[in-house]
């Protein structure tokens, strides 16, 4: 990824704070899973942060297109971690609509866990952004996303395995198979970020 030009201070900085805006609508999201059904305020914030990360891309790939080669990190790399962490919220405002538009009841206590799971791989990947900037090591936060995205991983199967053993209304079954699903697309997300800045790593270290 890093060329022989010097950072682009500013297009890290905006990376930063993709990643502030990620772990904010995470958190919006817990709050909103715990909260159902009444949680129309939470859901709008979460809203918000969605419309934020699209700015935040806009300005990250406009970014790109000003500096060109000049900047020190591969465009394809920029461009996909750009769009991987506007996935995280995009997935996290998506779960949260469909809270609302599935007229949802009750909060269920397997989904606030995957909540929980997706706020802290949120945070590892602020900091990890963070590090990005002043050129520290991001190997042992990498490795904790991809463990929290394996635990996500397995508690989604999980609670979607009990939905069905519960025989509980089809309906319901059917509209919390989605939103564990959009929950983990969330979590999927940050991994796929901590996959682009393995990859930028391993860049850096190739070219010492």
């Amino acid at each position: 990824m890093l060329r022989r030009s010097a950072p682009d201070p500013q297009l890290l900085e905006l990376f930063e704070r993709a990643g502030a805006n990620a772990e904010r609508g995470a958190a919006l999201l817990r709050d909103t899973l715990a909260a159902v059904p009444d949680a129309d305020a939470q859901v709008r914030e979460v809203s918000h942060c969605e419309h934020e990360g699209d700015r935040i891309t806009h300005s990250i790939l406009s970014r790109l297109a000003e500096q060109g080669r000049r900047t020190h990190l591969d465009a394809a790399d920029v461009h996909a971690l750009a769009v991987a962490l506007d996935d995280v919220v995009d997935f996290a405002e998506e779960a949260a609509d469909q809270l609302g538009r599935y007229r949802v009841e009750a909060p269920m206590e397997q989904a606030e866990a995957i909540g929980d799971l997706l706020v802290a791989a949120t945070h590892e990947v602020t900091v990890t952004l963070h590090e990005l900037r002043n050129g520290m090591d991001l190997m042992a936060h990498l490795v904790e996303i991809h463990r929290l995205e394996d635990e996500a991983d397995q508690l989604v199967r999980a609670a979607v395995a009990q939905l069905f053993a519960h025989g509980i209304d089809p309906m319901i079954v059917i509209r919390w198979k989605d939103i564990f699903e959009t929950l983990e697309e969330s979590v999927d997300a940050c991994e796929r970020v901590a996959n682009v800045l393995e990859g930028i790593t391993l860049k850096q270290r190739s070219r010492r």
